[in-house]
């Protein structure tokens, strides 16, 4: 089935993608909404800029849409967007990187209700665990681009996440109940590379906003592929 993506540019919505064309889908274009509201109820906000070199490093077309961020509003933004692409390249249906929201995963079927789309979530109710470890089997490089949670400190912000530091988050999760793969925004992840990109992502220049000692958010100031 021909597909466009909703893309954030973190580990989930990436691997969404790369398990979509293991079952043999075809991708014909990447989705993403940047909002003006940090705090969006739908959408991923930090680094979201970067997915434009993303889409380069995948080599797909990239259509790119806005939102004030207003609840519920914003998602006639989406469907605005969604109905453009679909104007524009030819799709059938909708991917996303869901795993538990069923606030974000209702609207975005709906939506696709509405627009005559199939809505395929490859990660929906996928166990946090298990799909972090395999994020690591298959090579994705992603980093933590903003955290908010006890446990959590600027220095998970831009390192690239290995198996260390899954136990740790492991032994946040038995001590805590964080969640493992941050479904409860705990933290934001950008994928820096994976086996769909044919160059990486470097981050050049950045700066880290603190707000407190378990919430901060990494600032891109300049990136590049390689």
């Amino acid at each position: 089935m021909k597909l466009a993506a909703l893309f954030t540019g973190g580990k989930d919505s990436t691997y969404a993608i790369y398990l979509a064309l293991q079952q043999g889908h075809e991708i014909t274009c990447l989705i993403t909404m940047q909002s003006d509201n940090p705090d969006s109820y739908m959408f991923h906000t930090p680094a979201i800029e970067l997915t434009e070199l993303q889409a380069e490093a995948m080599e797909l077309p990239h259509i790119i849409g806005s939102t004030e961020g207003e609840k519920e509003k914003e998602l006639i933004d989406l469907k605005e967007i969604i109905m453009a692409a679909k104007a524009k390249f030819e799709f059938a249906g909708m991917i996303t990187g869901a795993l538990f929201s069923e606030y974000q995963s209702s609207r975005i079927k709906q939506i696709c209700a509405d627009l005559s789309l199939e809505c395929l979530s490859p990660l929906w109710h996928k166990k946090q665990e298990e799909e972090m470890q395999e994020l690591l089997d298959y090579n994705f490089e992603f980093i933590l681009v903003s955290i908010a949670a006890d446990g959590l400190d600027k220095s998970w912000l831009n390192k690239v996440i290995t198996g260390n530091d899954l136990e740790k988050l492991k032994e946040l999760n038995k001590k805590m109940g964080l969640n493992i793969a941050g479904e409860g925004g705990e933290f934001e992840s950008l994928v820096m590379d994976c086996p769909l990109f044919k160059k990486k992502l470097v981050i050049e220049e950045f700066e880290i906003k603190e707000e407190n000692e378990c919430t901060a958010r990494l600032i891109v100031k300049k990136a590049r592929l390689e």
